[in-house]
């Protein structure tokens, strides 16, 4: 573990050097008669939170910031020094109708280690503490009855130390904080597995992720079950051809789960004419249900999109969305299907419905 941490160290110069100032990104477009609420989450470093809940269906932004402390206007320098008593933190405004604070709550647990008492892996102090800040009696109510439960629930052999509080003022970070994942992926990357995060979450919530309910079959099922073109596109990681495919210009509303495990991976609010030819999404419903790699074939460098629980080839990502993270994932229509709003109960997924109510 210390050579681990040493290592780490070393890497921080190389982390913080050569990112861009300013996110490229396009502005969010919201709803001007929403409600939006806010949560605030300290899970340790406050680039590793944004991305799982940026790419939550409801949430409008997560902002890195420092809150809970007993200075105005602090510096990512004065922080760092723990004499401030901020915590680093994101916080969150999000839609009540289309996502719950109880799966906000859901999301932070899976970033953390809730029983460290000194900080969050590789980073120390009391800046990096974990805590839950409420803006209200109902957050805080459910914040506790959350904790109780996943301190009940057998996956730590130690207890949960995550402080429940009152929110505080917050003050938003410097600019080149917010993103980071974004900004720096590669350099994001290396921070967060240098760090001992990764290897930590995957290992605590290794049982709790959805194999058994979205087994793969054998191949001599998928055969059987798939035509060529989606066995060819999801086994053989092949292409299907742009606008003669079945969802490309598809405008119902629905989300569209892996043809192969039946997985839901996308929504239709999601959905964007991007004018390739397929389907093309701003954000997948769950970053936990797809993952990424480097596709070097046909001499170009592109990001592959694969479905994590069944291992699929969906497709590919793309920086150039219009969506908060400017993301565009351009997906085979063969590699997954659609499940319209009205047979979302029926076919066991009526906990989407929530998504699509006015």
């Amino acid at each position: 573990m210390t050579e681990i941490i040493i290592v780490f160290l070393l890497l921080i110069p190389l982390i913080l050097i050569g990112c861009k100032a300013e996110s490229a990104d396009l502005p969010v477009v919201v709803d001007k008669n929403a409600v939006f609420e806010k949560a605030t989450f300290a899970g340790g470093c406050f680039w590793c939170l944004e991305g799982p809940f940026e790419k939550l269906p409801g949430v409008v932004e997560a902002v890195a910031g420092y809150t809970g402390g007993h200075t105005k206007n602090p510096t990512y320098e004065e922080v760092c020094t723990g004499k401030t008593g901020h915590y680093e933190v994101i916080q969150i405004s999000y839609d009540p109708s289309k996502t719950t604070y109880e799966q906000l709550l859901n999301i932070f647990w899976r970033q953390i280690d809730p029983t460290d008492p000194g900080g969050q892996f590789a980073d120390r102090g009391t800046q990096y503490y974990t805590a839950i800040f409420y803006h209200s009696e109902e957050q805080k109510k459910i914040a506790e009855k959350s904790k109780e439960e996943l301190d009940k629930s057998g996956l730590y052999d130690k207890p949960v130390v995550t402080e429940i509080l009152k929110a505080t003022e917050f003050y938003k970070a410097e600019d080149y904080h917010q993103d980071y994942y974004k900004k720096c992926p590669v350099r994001y990357k290396t921070y967060r597995y240098g760090s001992g995060r990764d290897t930590y979450l995957e290992n605590i919530w290794k049982d709790e992720k959805s194999e058994k309910k979205y087994k793969k079959p054998s191949d001599e099922e998928l055969k059987k079950k798939l035509t060529p073109v989606q066995y060819s596109v999801t086994q053989e990681n092949g292409t299907e051809p742009p606008f003669k495919n079945e969802y490309w210009n598809n405008k119902k509303e629905g989300i569209y789960v892996d043809i192969v495990t039946g997985e839901p991976l996308f929504t239709s609010l999601d959905k964007f004419d991007s004018g390739c030819g397929w389907p093309s999404f701003t954000k997948a419903i769950d970053t936990d249900t797809i993952e990424e790699k480097t596709d070097t074939a046909y001499g170009m460098v592109r990001t592959e999109v694969r479905s994590k629980n069944s291992d699929s080839h969906l497709g590919h990502v793309f920086n150039d969305g219009p969506g908060p993270a400017g993301l565009r994932y351009c997906i085979n229509s063969a590699s997954i299907r659609f499940i319209p709003v009205e047979d979302l109960e029926k076919e066991g997924y009526s906990e989407y419905l929530k998504l699509f109510k006015k």
